[in-house]
């Protein structure tokens, strides 16, 4: 039976639409293998839509993918969780800093104390934080496998820091006088 044999409109572009009529049946989920077929009870498929309807720019497809990649990401790695914010979404530790900011402390530490071995960094790090040593650990793990996407987090937090300092003394040299 086709979709407008199914009484749905003719598909115009919209992933939404053709979802919307169509989420009770199967999906191709394009890979770079094969097409994966993907069924989505009717609950799931409307909260799909309103996820994307949030998020404007995303396709169903696109949301699909982040949300089962970032579920399977949490499966791999118990302790971490996804947060939205204006640099977009980030693995954090549930309850707790982002990766990155755990990260760029436990390399702080280590240039500060290069002598110390992996426990005593940790140790030292979670002495200044306040965070568990536990909860650094799955900070690390989580950074060993996924290393380009947590450093490219720390150089754009990095370059925002440098950037507002930069503007905090323009302003300051100008109101020196």
């Amino acid at each position: 039976m086709s979709a407008s044999d199914r009484g749905c409109p003719p598909f115009t572009g919209s992933d939404a639409r053709q979802f919307d009529c169509a989420y009770g049946n199967y999906h191709v989920v394009m890979t770079k293998r094969s097409p994966t077929p993907v069924r989505f009870d009717p609950p799931v498929a409307d909260r799909l839509v309103s996820f994307v309807t949030a998020n404007p720019g995303m396709s169903l497809s696109s949301a699909a993918n982040r949300l089962v990649d970032e579920a399977l990401r949490m499966n791999e790695h118990p302790g971490i969780v996804f947060r939205a914010g204006p640099a977009g979404r980030r693995a954090a530790l549930a309850g707790g800093p982002d990766v990155w900011e755990v990260i760029r402390a436990v390399r702080s530490a280590h240039e500060t104390e290069p002598d110390l071995d992996r426990d005593r960094v940790l140790s030292l790090v979670s002495d200044n934080t306040g965070v568990a040593r536990r909860l650094l650990s799955i900070a690390v793990r989580y950074w060993a496998a996924y290393p380009d996407e947590v450093d490219a987090e720390i150089s754009a937090a990095n370059a925002a820091e440098e950037a507002a300092e930069q503007s905090w003394q323009r302003e300051r040299d100008l109101l020196a006088g």
